[in-house]
């Protein structure tokens, strides 16, 4: 009988020092908030980079293919295969006859196209009107042409 009233005793005592380890320090919960803080920042930092490089990438293709094209317009007649890289987000860029913009993408998101200048759109979209090329794993090929005697230059695929 005493034994058994020491068990329940320590039972008690055992509960109330399980009980009392459960609680946590108001310091311990400012550091699992400041940590929650930091990982939501870090998170928020690294979607906004991914979108940047995203950017940069469209960026660097419409400044390299307005510079191929112009060196292709100031020769006298020629032919050139090209690669470029862009983002897999982007389906397909096409070219089309369009009074502000003759390059436009095809993708699920609003990106803004570009009128690029000494194209002959009319004769690019000839046979296809708008011409697209497909953008197979980050990268699209493109070949620019121009015959001797004409002004503009025309792209194929």
């Amino acid at each position: 009988m005493f034994i058994d009233k020491i068990y329940k005793l320590g039972s008690i005592f055992l509960l109330m020092k399980k009980r009392g380890a459960l609680e946590i320090s108001f310091g311990m919960i400012f550091s699992i908030i400041l940590i929650i803080i930091f990982l939501s920042a870090a998170f928020y930092a690294i979607t906004k980079f991914i979108g940047l490089q995203r950017t940069i990438q469209i960026e660097s293709f419409l400044r390299d293919f307005q510079d191929d094209v112009d060196k292709m317009w100031k020769s006298s007649q020629g032919s050139q295969n090209l690669v470029y890289t862009i983002p897999t987000k982007i389906n397909a860029v096409c070219f089309k006859y369009d009074e502000f913009q003759n390059l436009e993408f095809n993708s699920k998101e609003i990106i803004n196209g570009k009128m690029i200048e000494h194209i002959d759109i009319a004769k690019t979209t000839k046979n296809e009107s708008p011409l697209c090329i497909q953008n197979v794993k980050g990268k699209i090929s493109l070949t620019i042409v121009k015959e001797y005697g004409e002004t503009l230059v025309t792209v194929e695929r």
